[in-house]
């Protein structure tokens, strides 16, 4: 305990550069007479720690002196921080975050501003929407423009490659929920998310990032994921209907929408494209999966993938052989 407790004297030190010892006392949960003996001991073991008298005194460092992490490169350190700020709850996630906050403490200062911002446009969680693994090749052009805070232009596809689109993003960081990868940005001013697999391309504007606010990247994305997941969130949802069926699907309100379709056009092969309001993802899923091949989910993307999902749970259990009843 002593060890770990000097060791965080000696970091709040290098992070404050002088404290008074009642608020090292404070901050660390001891008597101040602890903090006193402790200072002597890290005397005793080299480090040039020494006490100030008078209404601006305190514990301080010899000036320049710093501990460093060796051998580690900014992404790794990165990284590591990363990891500690975005570990969930309980003892682990605790000691986490205690690790990265220490680890942080211990970069040179000319390193920590940098390894420190790209930190907080980096998010991690471990729980959330089971996807397969993905293909990646826009992530370090986007982790390029997190790390420089830079606006960036992205090629999106909302469905397949032919409706890829250029949109100019502000971003706010990367988000990593259960291996699946999500750009969180600004477009025209409203935040957005914009699953990384779905980038095709990525060009660099060399100018810095505008955000409309000064939010962190853990409340916006806390807002953009809890909008999703609210079960009495609307949704936009777009669709590729078949033109057999699209007179239909014009006619028809489902329960679930929020709102009546709306014709966008159509394409060479006759498939008209629409778009309604639901009262939510799961309702959406529910309302047009009865339709199969004839009507196709453009967006959003989260909404085709549970599509897709969901047939290909229809397929399994129809393929799997039916088991023989006892006689």
């Amino acid at each position: 305990m002593r060890s770990d407790r000097l060791l965080a004297t000696l970091l709040l030190l290098q992070t404050h550069g002088r404290l008074p010892a009642p608020e090292i006392a404070r901050r660390l949960e001891v008597s101040t007479r602890t903090v006193q003996r402790d200072v002597e001991a890290l005397s005793s073991a080299g480090v040039p720690v020494y006490c100030e008298r008078g209404r601006r005194g305190g514990v301080a460092l010899l000036e320049g002196y710093r501990t460093d992490v060796t051998g580690m490169t900014d992404d790794e350190l990165r990284a590591l921080v990363a990891l500690g700020a975005s570990a969930d709850g309980g003892a682990l996630g605790t000691a986490l975050a205690s690790a990265s906050r220490k680890l942080l403490a211990a970069v040179p200062d000319a390193r920590r501003d940098g390894v420190d911002r790209a930190r907080r446009r980096l998010l991690v969680e471990h729980q959330g929407w089971r996807r397969a693994p993905e293909d990646l090749p826009a992530l370090p052009a986007l982790d390029a423009a997190l790390v420089a805070d830079e606006r960036v232009r992205i090629h999106y596809a909302t469905g397949d490659a032919a409706d890829a689109t250029w949109r100019t993003v502000d971003p706010y960081g990367l988000v990593s929920k259960a291996g699946t990868w999500y750009l969180v940005a600004a477009h025209r001013g409203q935040p957005k998310m914009y699953r990384v697999s779905r980038v095709r391309d990525v060009a660099a504007t060399g100018t810095a990032a505008r955000r409309p606010d000064e939010r962190d990247l853990a409340e916006v994305w806390g807002e953009l994921r809890d909008r999703l997941q609210a079960p009495s969130d609307e949704v936009e949802v777009r669709v590729r209907v078949d033109p057999a069926w699209a007179p239909t699907l014009r006619r028809v309100a489902l329960a679930v929408q929020a709102g009546p379709w709306r014709l966008e056009g159509a394409g060479a092969d006759g498939r008209e494209v629409m778009t309604a309001p639901f009262r939510s993802l799961v309702a959406a899923r529910a309302g047009l999966l009865g339709y199969g091949e004839a009507v196709e989910v453009l967006g959003p993307p989260e909404l085709r993938d549970e599509m897709a999902a969901a047939a290909a749970r229809v397929v399994a259990l129809y393929t799997v052989p039916e088991q023989a009843s006892p006689d």
